[in-house]
């Protein structure tokens, strides 16, 4: 597997947390690399039936602080609570399964499984809910079976989220991981894959730390997305691979509340819709770092998304030492993301800066609602080849044109050469 934090120039990494000062829009918390849990309160062994009853009693029973360890077999399992301080760990070589069974994760309506106008019918797999303390260790795999058919029915997941999309509804499908109205949690390790529908989607969170995560799903499995912080503060995502069907990351503030402060550092992102902010930011979304970012092969790669209908302010918000490669929108910050949209929330991006970033072709969006509501980016050192083209449509872009490649409309051309391939070079000797 690839190194996420090997993609772009390990030197000049270290120069940027040599030189570079602290950045203020970031998580406010001291994150250091989570150590194993030192008490383990129970290890229940797989059945070979359906386990549900056996792990949600072993959580419920375990001490906050301690642990409910998982060694190695197949665990299947329908919807699993956490408890506050309680750590799942998934040992190496153990693989916890989410049965595909819509009965199982069903709220009472009869509706999980099926398309309807809402799709919120269906409990997750696994759910964090006003707890405090414990989360998610261990380098073992847990699997949301998205690709399974379902129980009583000849669709997978999956399939029935196409299908959705076609008719015009939405599909029930359970999140793998939902955490609500938390503090304090922490995932380390672990290898999440097939979710049947977002793979971690996050409510008013108070200091969530993801390390070392791998997020794996197919690149057309829809609505798959990998983390979603929502209404959430003093977030970090690090050292993770994540590659899905919908967003590798996306930052949303909605009706539930704002979020900010949020570190995304030394990611590795694959195929998916990039790294995103929105579409829903009507609550506001800022003081957002991102550092030393690959992303290869996304559809986007630098997005803040929305519209009149449910937008709002998105700023301070920092990329630096980001690699981009076959994106066909490699910068996409776009307050017309659904041109037909009607509503008085007007999506306004400001203090937006882009430092030392590298790409190659691609289109280049920077779109703002209005004259009266143009977006503000400030470029330093951002260069893509020369086949890539700008398209800026209400945009305040600052910049020193020896700074930027291709040229800024209306700038001369005599700086395209300089330093446009050197993140494909990355990548290729990363990729060796």
């Amino acid at each position: 597997m690839k190194q996420p934090f090997r993609a772009c120039s390990l030197l000049s990494i270290i120069a940027c947390i040599i030189l570079c000062p602290a950045a203020n829009a970031q998580d406010r918390r001291v994150v250091t690399e989570p150590i194993a849990p030192q008490t383990v309160c129970d290890r229940p062994v797989p059945s070979g039936k359906q386990d549900t009853v056996t792990l949600q009693d072993a959580i419920d029973q375990c001490p906050s602080g301690a642990a409910v360890y998982l060694g190695r077999g197949e665990f299947r399992s329908g919807p699993l609570e956490m408890k506050s301080g309680v750590t799942l760990w998934i040992g190496r070589g153990a693989k916890l399964i989410a049965i595909p069974q819509p009965a199982a994760y069903d709220k009472g309506r009869g509706q999980c499984g099926r398309i309807s106008g809402k799709g919120d019918g269906c409990r997750p797999f696994i759910s964090f809910s006003k707890t405090r303390g414990g989360g998610i260790y261990g380098d073992g795999i847990i699997d949301g079976q998205g690709g399974a058919t379902m129980v009583g029915s000849a669709e997978t997941w999956w399939q029935l989220a196409r299908r959705a999309q076609v008719e015009g509804g939405n599909q029930n499908a359970p999140r793998l991981i939902q955490i609500d109205h938390a503090q304090d949690i922490t995932f380390t390790g672990v290898t999440l894959r097939n979710a049947p529908n977002f793979h971690i989607a996050m409510n008013r969170v108070e200091g969530a730390t993801f390390w070392g995560l791998t997020i794996d799903a197919p690149a057309d499995a829809r609505n798959t997305d990998g983390i979603d912080p929502g209404a959430s503060q003093d977030v970090t995502i690090t050292r993770s691979f994540i590659r899905t069907g919908d967003d590798n990351v996306a930052i949303k503030a909605g009706d539930n509340g704002s979020s900010s402060h949020i570190s995304i550092i030394d990611n590795y992102f694959g195929w998916g819709h990039g790294m995103s902010i929105g579409s829903e930011v009507n609550s506001g979304a800022s003081d957002i770092l991102v550092r030393n970012l690959t992303l290869d092969g996304t559809t986007s790669g630098l997005r803040i998304k929305s519209d009149v209908s449910r937008g709002g302010l998105v700023e301070r918000v920092t990329y630096e030492n980001v690699c981009l490669r076959g994106n066909r929108w490699p910068l996409a910050f776009d307050a017309k993301y659904d041109p037909r949209a009607q509503g008085s929330r007007i999506p306004v991006y400001r203090q937006i800066v882009l430092r030392h970033v590298r790409g190659d072709d691609g289109t280049l969006v920077m779109r703002g609602v209005d004259e009266r509501h143009v977006l503000d980016v400030k470029l330093e050192d951002v260069r893509f080849a020369s086949s890539a083209i700008w398209q800026l449509e209400h945009a305040k872009v600052t910049a020193d044109h020896s700074d930027v490649s291709p040229p800024l409309p209306g700038q001369a051309a005599e700086t395209l050469s300089r330093g446009s391939d050197t993140c494909s070079r990355a990548l290729r000797d990363a990729n060796r």
